[in-house]
């Protein structure tokens, strides 16, 4: 298996090069390749090793293909989950977002608070919003805060925190949304 691994970890310059074709975003493409070579070394040894062995490199690189294409381009992967539904939710906080392209999420995510220096805006800036955040969430329930945090924080899926709490995911749900909306509510009223 460390043949097969060695083997896929040379790749990851060649998978960078095709993630070009999504996006021009380096940063994007070098959290996604990197999220391939995780997900290459938790896939099930055996799969992986009848991949290698019926179609060797050619098969490693179409196999990882579809994960790229899948992790760059649906709001449905674990990509999205990880890296940049965090970031689009604190856009969507400041300005409402109506398209789901993982492109203008991308540039309406670079045009906010992370580029402030463009927009004549400090890094001091970019933080008394993210604390005002954190100090409109101290005034509300614990629960409420809780959810929000494991969230938007702590990156975890609805899946993920349903199963770690033994609370319905549709619950989870409503009560993050929820949370999110009064957030915006007060944020506005400001």
């Amino acid at each position: 298996m460390n043949k097969i691994y060695k083997h896929i970890a040379s790749l990851s310059k060649f998978f960078k090069k095709m993630c070009f074709g999504l996006t021009k975003d380096e940063e994007a493409i070098n959290d996604a390749v990197q999220e391939l070579m995780l997900y290459f070394l938790q896939m099930n040894p055996e799969t992986l090793k009848n991949i290698y062995d019926k179609d060797g490199e050619d098969g490693i690189i179409r196999y990882g293909a579809v994960v790229l294409k899948r992790s760059l381009t649906s709001v449905r992967s674990p990509f999205y989950y990880k890296y940049r539904k965090y970031y689009k939710n604190l856009v969507g906080m400041t300005h409402k977002n109506t398209s789901s392209s993982y492109d203008k999420i991308q540039n309406e995510y670079h045009n906010s608070i992370y580029n402030m220096p463009e927009q004549d805006q400090t890094e001091e800036a970019k933080w008394e919003k993210l604390e005002r955040i954190d100090l409109i969430l101290e005034k509300f329930h614990w629960y409420e805060k809780r959810m929000f945090e494991l969230y938007y924080t702590e990156k975890n899926t609805f899946d993920s925190i349903a199963e770690k709490t033994g609370i319905s995911r549709n619950h989870i749900f409503t009560t993050i949304q929820n949370t999110r909306n009064k957030i915006i509510k007060k944020i506005e009223n400001e």
